[in-house]
């Protein structure tokens, strides 16, 4: 099995690249003010709602701000996020994708982990994508065939030890199938298994070197798109759930650092196989 991407990097208008990385920089940078001044503080989400479908005022407001300013800058270049069909923009040759807040039930509890999340993405995958991690001030950023940086710092997985976490994420209704033979079997590996409440987090912690994986059994584009820039640029295999290489696979999402990758995808193949 190729764990290491085997994807020919397309090539992209390096001016394209440059502003998109700029402005998606910047945005992030105001959504982590944004996200760091209301957090747990009356962010009043739809009360119906599950609180793994949450919105609240916050995202509106992100999510807005997102628009109106990529719009500005890039008026051919559609955005989407969770309330926008992705089919209609499907002969865009790119698209924007965001998640305001990624997270929103940590986010309005108090809990300090959640994230913004925005990628420019077209045929073959992320372009540019940033993820902002506010309450360690930190802006994750990545460009295909630029690689990715932490507030400034390149980033590139190789010289950490292999971590011993591994990362996923429940799906809008609770548990995914077969979540439960997973982390037993990441446990009997001597491999923990940690559910924290933020896709785009759990696969940036790949891409940073912090955990081995992160197991998606499903996921929107939106939460994931901007991160899974980082991870390709790190290093990190990107896997679909039979192993192929995928840059955003549409049935479940494996990155992992290529040490791993095999390994914690047959855990995952077990555990859904019944």
């Amino acid at each position: 099995m190729t764990v290491l991407s085997s994807r020919p990097a397309q090539p992209v208008d390096p001016g394209l690249v440059s502003i998109a990385l700029e402005i998606a920089g910047r945005l992030a940078n105001d959504a982590s003010d944004v996200i760091m001044a209301t957090a747990g503080r009356g962010a009043r989400p739809d009360d119906e709602a599950s609180p793994f479908d949450w919105v609240t005022d916050t995202d509106r407001t992100l999510e807005r701000h997102t628009r109106r300013v990529l719009m500005a800058e890039f008026p051919d270049i559609p955005v989407f996020c969770e309330d926008t069909d992705l089919d209609v923009a499907s002969d865009a040759e790119f698209r924007w994708v965001v998640d305001p807040v990624d997270g929103t039930a940590n986010y309005v509890a108090g809990v300090p982990w959640c994230a913004y999340s925005l990628a420019l993405v077209d045929r073959w995958g992320p372009v540019v994508g940033v993820v902002a991690d506010p309450y360690r001030a930190q802006i994750y950023a990545a460009a295909r065939g630029r690689g990715m940086r932490a507030n400034g710092t390149p980033v590139r997985l190789g010289d950490q030890a292999v971590s011993s976490i591994v990362c996923t994420e429940m799906t809008r209704t609770g548990p995914w199938p077969g979540m439960g033979e997973f982390i037993s079997r990441a446990a009997v590996a001597g491999t923990g298994v940690r559910v924290l409440g933020s896709k785009a987090l759990a696969v940036a912690q790949v891409a940073l070197g912090h955990a081995a994986a992160a197991v998606l059994d499903s996921y929107h584009e939106w939460d994931v798109a901007g991160a899974v820039a980082l991870a390709v640029e790190s290093g990190a295999a990107v896997l679909d759930r039979r192993g192929e290489d995928a840059p955003l696979p549409v049935d479940g999402l494996l990155v992992a650092m290529p040490e791993v990758a095999e390994e914690v995808l047959a855990w995952w193949q077990a555990s859904t196989s019944r």
